[in-house]
């Protein structure tokens, strides 16, 4: 089976570079989208992480990361279907950002890992990225499907476990004509794999998070997921705001 990618931009946020890229780019204003993947190929519609809800659309946010924003049901539309339409939903992990949109999609499955699911509900202080209301109707409608180990969602795409950002972290694994595309289960930009030659000169080989649960697990899991990748898709890099289609 061979899938295309489509990245939907429902969203964006505007903070510190070091948001992204730990311990380096602080003090510099950085714009990333915030994505849902719609993946097509198979006989199902499937998409990666819902977005925003009620996305901010200026001009200014969209030159900023070279691409227009859409609303969940103008991103939709674009390829013909609607909330009802979609049949499942893989989440990368229960941060707002990436599941306000769950109740649209009515007649859905949602994958999701287990520890996520125990976030959202009992989040850490520091966590305060999680909200279990945008959840709530999927749960009560029982439309989750709880993932406690690596698994195969259909032919050709997987997820795999990666605490990276989050404790329930999932990373996609989706075959494509061009190989093997991974959308991480993190946030993460293209520079946190690629790093500036001042964070290579320190023997770095990838920058973890800003946030993250571990910060040596993150480094150690980013490089394997690095090496799995023929197409690597950081899950907030600009520069997939300008791309109809990867694979």
């Amino acid at each position: 089976m061979a899938y295309t990618i489509h990245p939907l931009v429902l969203g964006t946020k505007v903070f510190d570079k070091s948001m992204m890229t730990y311990q380096y780019g602080q003090g510099q204003p950085y714009t990333i989208p915030i994505y849902a993947w719609l993946i097509k190929g198979g006989d199902k519609h499937i998409l990666v992480d819902t977005g925003e809800m009620s996305p901010i659309r200026s001009k200014d946010r969209e030159a900023a990361i070279g691409g227009k924003i859409y609303t969940f049901e103008q991103g939709l539309e674009k390829y013909g279907l609607t909330p009802a339409d979609i049949d499942i939903v893989i989440h990368t992990h229960l941060h707002t950002d990436h599941c306000e949109n769950d109740y649209k999609c009515e007649n859905a499955k949602f994958y999701v890992h287990e520890q996520e699911l125990e976030s959202i509900h009992d989040p850490h202080p520091l966590d305060y990225r999680y909200l279990s209301d945008y959840i709530d109707d999927i749960e009560e409608n029982g439309q989750i499907e709880i993932v406690r180990q690596d698994q195969e969602i259909v032919p050709g795409i997987r997820v795999r476990h990666t605490p990276v950002h989050t404790r329930g972290g999932l990373t996609v694994y989706i075959e494509t004509a061009r190989g093997n595309a991974v959308i991480t289960g993190f946030c993460l930009i293209d520079e946190n794999f690629n790093p500036p030659p001042e964070i290579r000169g320190m023997e770095m080989e990838v920058i973890p998070p800003g946030t993250h649960v571990d910060v040596y697990q993150a480094y150690d899991i980013m490089k394997e997921v690095r090496d799995e990748a023929d197409i690597l898709i950081p899950l907030h890099e600009p520069r997939f705001a300008a791309v109809d289609s990867i694979g």
